[in-house]
């Protein structure tokens, strides 16, 4: 028997495992394995069940497999179209058999989103639920999903915690059942209340290796500060640990970024902690970075995203640790103004291992020529570029740029919505682009011609994902035959996104369309699907 015979007759189920793991994110392939034989169905469902929630699907049936007899009568009471078991009560009878499901599903769940699984039961029910009985169906589905993966013995690995309203009504149960989240290794906390469960979970959960917190500015974070930090404290595999802020001009309850600095500086995790990532935050009066990164003995890498006062003071402190090997990876910059002779000497010292780099909007263009300039010298290892709104000089300093990083470059983000300027990069990217790129953005104001000069000196250049926004709005012709002949017909793409805004189209809407890309093998997803419009930034801190 030949190996390939072996795999589809299922003697070799390690070697089965490894190719069902590698579909783990292709649902429709993963779909197809379940259809080959047992053992292919036996190592697929678990990994199918393990996030349900974010499977794209309109078809929210699903849920019911995780309800009981009881909640099921009670929905069907309230007018949700709902298989209601067999009342019957002759135990003689096998009807009871149907009730039981191959698998245990409840127990395979390993990843939980509290806002995925919101939008799932709204979903779910919208169509037939009596409008009376709304809020009580989403209440009794919500809680009733929790007990269920708890009595059936599911440990959760991940854990996103969001304010979703319906969650107070699930924290008891979480609260008298700790083993369900006691072996959670990501946690990601976009909260500022619920202080009873963030304690239970600075109590049990121990081995978080990857920690996101999230903040918001227009709420009081002090009553959580406290078993906040201790949750850091307590941790003793964690790896990598996000700081997020968000809704910065609200300044009247700062994230309290020194107390909880302070306290990885004297946590558990000074000899397992390696990345540290900073986005939206304010570095104003924040003196002790030094300090703190020097009690981090394995510290690998700190990632800079969007945040202030990245003053003289700030770089200061960065670039006068000499004892510790770590790098600083990522530098996306939205300040309106900084000292570039402060940033010449981080640029010095980094430069050459910084890998991701962009710039937004708001930083001017005299900053952008100066720092790209820089970055010219200094900088020859980056993998991802980001360039939102520039002038001429700016443009051109970025086309050096590109040539020089190469084949290095993997993620390519352009967006200006000025035709001259658009022109230009349509003109002139295409011959420099590398031979494969994992991800290309370009939103420009599309000249057609220009469109299809690109498309024919990139021909070489074969892109896994590609989004394209044309942003003219007046007289645009369509520039989707271009597509059509230069990149469908030559399969120079995995995944494509492309949105109009004359026509006020996103071509996932044309389902002819869609199935037309299908057959050369590429998947056309909407320009907004998470899928796709995911930029490096959310890839690196969102898990």
């Amino acid at each position: 028997m030949t190996t390939c015979s072996k795999i589809f007759s299922g003697d070799l189920p390690e070697l089965i495992n490894e190719i069902i793991q590698y579909f783990r994110n292709d649902f429709s392939t993963l779909y197809s394995c379940i259809l080959i034989n047992r053992i292919w169905c036996r190592l697929t469902i678990p990994i199918l069940w393990e996030n349900p929630f974010s499977i794209p699907t309109k078809n929210y049936q699903f849920i019911e497999m995780y309800l009981n007899e009881e909640d099921k009568k009670k929905l069907y009471e309230y007018g949700i179209n709902i298989k209601i078991p067999i009342n019957n009560n002759n135990p003689n009878n096998n009807n009871n058999n149907n009730n039981k499901t191959l698998f245990n599903y409840p127990n395979f769940i390993k990843i939980l989103n509290l806002r995925e699984i919101q939008l799932s039961i709204e979903q779910w029910i919208s169509i037939n639920c009596n409008k009376k009985y709304y809020t009580e169906s989403v209440k009794l589905i919500y809680k009733s999903l929790f007990k269920s993966f708890i009595d059936n013995k599911a440990n959760l690995n991940t854990f996103k915690v969001s304010d979703i309203k319906y969650f107070n009504d699930s924290v008891e149960i979480i609260l008298e059942n700790p083993n369900f989240i006691n072996e959670i290794k990501n946690l990601k906390l976009i909260t500022n209340q619920y202080f009873k469960f963030l304690t239970v979970l600075s109590n049990n959960c121990k081995s978080i290796s990857t920690l996101y917190l999230e903040f918001n500015e227009i709420h009081d974070i002090s009553t959580i500060e406290k078993p906040l930090l201790n949750i850091i404290k307590t941790q003793k595999k964690l790896e990598k640990i996000s700081f997020v802020q968000r809704n910065y001009l609200f300044k009247q309850n700062k994230f309290h970024l020194h107390n909880s600095l302070l306290t990885l500086k004297n946590s558990n995790c000074s000899n397992t902690l390696k990345t540290i990532i900073f986005y939206n935050i304010d570095f104003k009066n924040i003196n002790i970075l030094k300090e703190v990164f020097e009690q981090l003995n394995v510290l690998e890498s700190i990632h800079i995203l969007y945040c202030f006062s990245l003053n003289n003071e700030f770089i200061q402190q960065i670039i006068s640790i000499n004892n510790k090997p770590f790098k600083l990876k990522s530098l996306f910059l939205s300040s309106r103004s900084f000292q570039i002779e402060s940033f010449q000497l981080l640029l010095q010292k980094f430069g050459y291992y910084l890998e991701n780099i962009g710039f937004g909007f708001f930083t001017n263009d005299e900053l952008k020529q100066q720092l790209l300039e820089l970055i010219i010298k200094y900088c020859t290892n980056i993998k991802f570029f980001e360039l939102l709104g520039f002038n001429e000089q700016c443009i051109f300093l970025s086309f050096d740029i590109i040539e020089i990083i190469g084949e290095n470059l993997n993620y390519l983000s352009i967006d200006n919505e000025m035709i001259k300027l658009s022109s230009i990069v349509l003109r002139e990217l295409g011959q420099i682009l590398p031979n494969k790129l994992e991800y290309l953005k370009l939103c420009l104001k599309i000249n057609p011609s220009d469109f299809e000069l690109f498309l024919k000196k990139s021909q070489n250049t074969f892109i896994k994902k590609l989004l394209i926004r044309d942003y003219t709005t007046i007289g645009s012709e369509d520039i989707l035959p271009y597509i059509e002949k230069y990149i469908m017909k030559k399969k120079r793409v995995k995944y494509l996104a492309f949105k109009d805004d004359f026509i006020g189209r996103d071509l996932f809407e044309s389902k002819n369309k869609v199935k037309k890309f299908e057959l050369y093998g590429i998947k056309v997803e909407s320009y907004y699907s998470p899928n796709i419009y995911v930029t490096f930034i959310a890839e690196m801190y969102c898990f």
